[in-house]
C-alpha cells in the first residue's frame, strides 16, 4: 500500500538488479507488522465506539472512512517526502506522525466526543501512509525483480501477523467491559463521565503503542543513511496521475480501491456479526478474538501464496481467491450457525494475497515510474473509507448478512481483472 524517490536507491546498485540488504528487508518487515496490526484494532474499536456513543451501522463505520480517507489526502504529500528525505528518514517522520495519532486518543477520551476520535485516527493513519509509502516500493527493491511477487507477499504475511496479533490483545483490553451499562440509560454529565472512563482502555492501549512507535523511529532514525538519499527535482510529482491512462495501471489502482473496501467492510462487521443469535450468538470479546482468525487466514495465505506465485500466473491466482471470496460470502449469509460464522471468516484466506499481487500486476511494465505509481496506488486505499459505510448503510437499512452483498460485488471486478491481467505486461 506506497512511493519513493523516483530513482530509487539510484548509484548504490543497479535498481534493475535489485539491491541485495537483509538486514534492511528486517526493518521492512517490522513496518508491514507494527502499520497491519494498528489497522486491525479499528475492528476492535468499532463495536466500542458504537456501544458508547449508540451508533448505527453507518455511523460507526465512519471510524473506517476518517482513518483511509488519509491515504487519499497523505500518499502523494508523503511520496514527496520520500523523494526528499529518502526512504529510512521518512520512515522515521511517519513513525512519529503515528505515534502523535495514538497521543492524541488522550483529548479524545477527556472530551467524550466521537468526532475527536474520528480526527485522532485520522492523523494516526496519516502516520501509517507515509510508512506505506515507504514500504511497499522498498522491499521490491530490495532483491531480485524476478521475484518482486513472491517477495511482497512474503512482507505482506508478517502485516498479517500483526493483524493476527493486535485484535486479540485489543479486544482483551477493549472489549471485555462491552455492555456491562446501557449508555441509552444514561444522560447529560453522567453520560459525560461514563464515556470518558470507558474510553480510557482505548488510551491506555493507544499509549502503549506510541511508547512502542518511538523506540522503533529511533532504531529506524540510526539507520537513516544506510541507502543513498536520492532527491529528484525532475518534475511534478502530480505527474503520476498521467498512469492512470495506462488500462494495466488505471484498473489496477481500482481494484485496490475495491479489494481494500471490500476487506475492510468484511473485517468492520465481524464482531456484530458473529454476536448474532442465528450466527455464533458469542459475546463481544469472543467476537473480537475471532477477528483474528480473519485475519491469521490471510496470514497462512500469504505464506502459501509466496510459493504458489511461483508457479502459476498471479493473474489466474488473483481470479481464482476472489472467486472463492464470493462463494464464502454466498455461503455465510445462506446458512446459520457455525456454518455462517467460519465462512465469513474464512475469506481472510482469499484475501490473503490480493493487494500484493494487484499491486505487483498493475506496476508492471512502468521501469523508472514504477514508484510513481505506488503513489497513485496508496491513494486507491482510500476504498477503505467508502467502502465499509456504504455497506453500513445496506446493514442499517437490511441486515448484515444482505449487506456483503457489496464485497461480494467488488470481489466479482477483481476476479476480472485477473483474468484481464493474467498475461505479463509488455514493456
Amino acid at each position: 500500500m506506497a512511493l519513493a524517490p523516483a530513482q530509487p536507491i539510484a548509484d548504490s546498485a543497479d535498481s534493475s538488479q535489485g539491491v541485495d540488504a537483509p538486514d534492511l528487508q528486517v526493518f521492512v518487515f517490522a513496518l508491514f507488522f507494527i502499520f497491519g496490526g494498528i489497522t486491525s484494532l479499528n475492528d476492535v474499536i468499532i463495536p466500542k465506539l458504537k456501544d458508547l456513543f449508540t451508533l448505527n451501522y453507518f455511523q460507526a463505520l465512519l471510524v473506517q472512512s476518517a482513518f483511509f480517507a488519509a491515504y487519499f489526502i497523505f500518499s502523494i504529500p508523503a511520496a514527496a517526502i520520500v523523494r526528499k528525505a529518502g526512504y529510512m528518514r521518512s520512515a522515521s517522520i511517519g513513525l512519529l506522525i503515528m505515534t502523535a495519532g495514538c497521543l492524541l486518543f488522550i483529548p479524545a477520551s477527556q472530551s467524550g466526543t466521537f468526532a475527536v476520535f474520528l480526527f485522532a485516527l485520522f492523523v494516526l493513519a496519516a502516520g501509517i501512509t507515509t510508512v506505506q509509502v515507504v514500504a511497499n516500493p522498498l522491499i521490491s527493491l530490495l532483491g531480485k525483480p524476478a521475484t518482486a511477487h513472491s517477495r511482497l507477499t512474503f512482507a505482506q504475511a508478517f502485516n498479517s501477523l500483526g493483524t493476527t496479533i493486535f485484535p486479540i490483545v485489543g479486544s482483551i483490553l477493549i472489549l471485555g467491559n462491552l455492555a456491562r451499562i446501557d449508555p441509552q440509560t444514561l444522560s447529560g454529565a453522567a453520560l459525560d463521565a461514563y464515556r470518558t472512563a470507558e474510553t480510557q482502555v482505548v488510551v491506555y492501549t493507544y499509549l502503549g503503542l506510541a511508547v512502542a512507535l518511538l523506540l522503533v523511529a529511533a532504531v529506524v532514525w540510526t539507520r537513516r543513511n544506510r541507502l543513498p538519499k536520492v532527491a529528484d527535482d525532475s518534475g511534478s510529482i502530480l505527474r503520476a496521475f498521467d498512469l492512470i491512462g495506462r488500462p494495466r495501471f488505471g484498473l489496477g489502482a481500482a481494484c485496490i480501491f475495491l479489494y481494500v473496501g471490500a476487506e475492510v467492510a468484511i473485517g468492520s462487521l465481524i464482531v456484530n456479526y458473529l454476536m448474532q443469535a442465528d450466527a455464533l450468538g458469542i459475546g463481544a470479546e469472543s467476537a473480537g478474538k475471532h477477528v483474528a482468525f480473519y485475519w491469521g487466514g490471510a496470514m497462512v495465505g500469504r505464506f502459501i501464496g509466496a510459493a504458489i506465485l511461483r508457479l502459476i500466473s498471479p493473474g489466474k491466482v488473483l481470479t481464482g481467491v476472489a472467486s472463492g471470496a464470493i462463494v464464502l460470502i454466498l455461503v455465510s449469509a445462506n446458512s446459520v450457525g457455525a456454518v455462517a460464522g467460519w465462512s465469513l471468516l474464512a475469506i481472510g484466506l482469499m484475501n490473503a494475497i490480493m493487494f500484493p499481487t494487484i499491486f505487483s500486476l498493475a506496476s508492471e511494465g512502468l521501469g523508472k515510474r514504477a514508484a510513481e505509481g505506488s503513489g497513485v496506488i496508496a491513494m486507491a486505499i482510500v476504498g477503505g473509507a467508502v467502502i465499509p459505510p456504504l455497506t453500513g448503510l445496506i446493514a442499517d437499512a437490511s441486515s448484515l448478512r444482505f449487506a456483503l452483498i457489496l464485497p461480494a460485488a467488488c470481489y466479482a471486478l477483481i476476479a476480472g481483472y485477473g483474468l484481464y491481467a493474467r498475461r505479463p505486461a509488455l514493456g
